[in-house]
């Protein structure tokens, strides 16, 4: 059977790109890669790509010179956990609470792990998450 080896792109939709660009530049410190009418890309770790479209502006499809990209479009709050090294999560957290960002949610996980959980200026519930929190993190 072919193997799956990552995933390389998440999603989330927001309602204003540029509320959301604050939160994800400033807040977490991500770097743009590109940032479109419909859509900002964010590089997250060197290896991961967070996608952040405005919600109800890719649900046609789109036409590229060297293809088709088919229509999507998501509503509701979602979850997007992070990973960070054990000895940053501290950092993070002064970080959060320096930018008034309220940590909802932690946990000790049996293996180690520790994670804590937050919101973004949509909603969206975020995770922050040392390793030990599953056998393959």
């Amino acid at each position: 059977m072919p193997r799956l080896n990552r995933i390389i792109e998440t999603s989330i939709y927001v309602e204003d790109l540029d509320r959301a660009a604050r939160f994800y530049e400033v807040v977490l410190g991500l770097e743009a890669l590109l940032k479109l009418e419909r859509l900002y890309v964010y590089d997250v770790g060197g290896s991961n790509v967070l996608l952040v479209f405005k919600r109800g502006a890719s649900g046609e499809d789109m036409v590229m010179p060297n293809g088709l990209i088919p229509g999507h479009d998501a509503t509701g709050r979602i979850h997007v956990c992070f990973a960070i090294s054990a000895d940053e999560l501290a950092a993070w957290e002064e970080r959060l609470a320096r930018h008034e960002v309220a940590i909802e949610g932690r946990v000790d996980w049996p293996a180690g792990g520790r994670s804590i959980y937050f919101r973004d200026s949509d909603g969206h519930m975020l995770e922050l998450a040392t390793p030990g929190m599953w056998s393959i993190y």
